[in-house]
C-alpha cells in the first residue's frame, strides 16, 4: 500500500475507534504495513507518532464535549483515561487549562483537527541511492531498548550519555542500528555500534550482533548533522518508498553509517560532512 493510502486509511480508522482502547500497533495491522516501518513513516511524515495523534484527538474532542455540559468523569472515561485525574493532567497539558474551567466556558481550548491527506506535485528531483548486496557481518556496541513512542528524543540522549561516560573509547559510533526482528512490536533495540573484533575482549556493559545478510538500499548524506540525515530519512519515506517499484522492505533493520568526524573541520556540523542510510530490501514477487 502507497504511504498516502496507508496514512488516509489509519487516520479513518482512528477516527472511526477514536473512544475504543487502541494502539498505534492496531492501526499498523489494519494498514497491513508492518509497525517497525509503520510507525517511523507516520512521524515523519505527520510529525509525531501515532499516539501522539490519537491523543491529541482525544483531548481535542474532550474539550469540545466539556464545553457543552459533559461531565469530567463521564468525559475521562469515554477517551480512554483511567481516572479523572490522568484525564486532568493530560488535558492540562494539552490545552493549558483545567477540565472544570472549560466546563465554566472560562477559558480558551486548542483545536486538533483530524489528518487531512491530499496529493501535491512534489519531486522532480533525483534522489541518489545503490543496491548492494552485503554479507553478514558482526559490530560491537552499547545497547538500549526503546519505544517507538519516545525514539526521537531518547536516541540522541543515549548518544550524549556514551560519550559523556567515555565509552567512545572503547565504540567510536560509526554505527546506528535499529533492530526490529519481528517488526510488530511497540519497542526496538538500537545500537551505538562498531565492526566487531574479534581478537579484543568485549567490555562490560557492550554486546555483539551479527547483522544478517541483506540486499540494501543504501542512501549517500551530505551535509551537517542532523539536519541532513533527518532530511534524507523524511524522503526515503514521502519519496522514495511511495514510488518503489521493483523492491519491498525485507526485514526490521535500519542502519546509518557515520563518517569520522575528525576527518573534516567543522566536524558533524560540517556542510561536507558524509553519512549514510540503509534501508534492508527484497526483490517483489510477481
Amino acid at each position: 500500500m502507497e504511504w498516502t493510502k496507508a496514512i488516509s486509511a489509519a487516520i479513518e480508522y482512528i477516527e472511526s475507534n477514536i473512544t475504543e482502547d487502541i494502539s498505534a500497533e492496531d492501526v499498523a495491522r489494519q494498514v497491513n504495513i508492518s509497525f517497525f516501518y509503520f510507525q517511523k513513516g507516520f512521524s515523519l511524515l505527520c510529525g509525531y507518532t501515532v499516539m501522539e495523534y490519537i491523543r491529541s484527538r482525544r483531548l481535542a474532542l474532550a474539550a469540545g464535549e466539556l464545553a457543552h455540559g459533559a461531565k469530567v468523569i463521564d468525559t475521562a472515561i469515554k477517551y480512554c483515561y483511567d481516572s479523572p485525574d490522568s484525564f486532568a493532567k493530560a488535558f492540562y497539558r494539552f490545552h493549558g487549562a483545567t477540565p472544570s474551567a472549560v466546563q465554566k466556558n472560562s477559558t480558551m481550548i486548542k483545536a486538533f483537527a483530524p489528518l487531512k491527506i491530499t496529493l501535491t506535485l512534489k519531486g522532480g528531483y533525483t534522489m541518489d541511492y545503490r543496491i548492494v548486496k552485503k554479507g553478514s557481518f558482526a559490530v560491537l556496541g552499547a545497547m538500549k531498548k526503546f519505544t517507538y513512542e519516545n525514539a526521537q528524543t531518547d536516541i540522541p540522549k543515549f548518544w550524549d550519555e556514551h560519550y559523556k561516560q567515555g565509552n567512545g573509547k572503547y565504540v567510536c559510533g560509526m554505527f546506528g542500528v535499529c533492530i526490529d526482528g519481528e517488526m510488530r512490536d511497540s519497542d526496538f533495540d538500537y545500537l551505538i555500534a562498531d565492526v566487531y573484533n574479534p581478537s579484543i575482549d568485549i567490555p562490560e556493559g557492550f554486546v555483539t550482533k551479527v547483522i544478517p545478510e541483506f540486499t540494501w538500499a543504501v542512501f549517500p548524506i551530505k551535509g551537517a548533522m542532523p539536519d541532513a540525515l533527518q532530511d534524507v530519512n523524511k524522503k526515503i519515506f514521502s519519496e522514495w518508498l511511495p514510488a518503489l517499484g521493483d523492491y519491498d522492505i525485507a526485514a526490521g533493520y535500519s542502519v546509518e553509517m557515520y563518517d569520522d568526524p575528525k576527518q573534516y573541520p567543522k566536524g558533524t556540523s560540517d556542510e561536507n560532512y558524509y553519512s549514510e542510510i540503509w534501508i534492508p530490501v527484497k526483490k517483489k514477487s510477481v
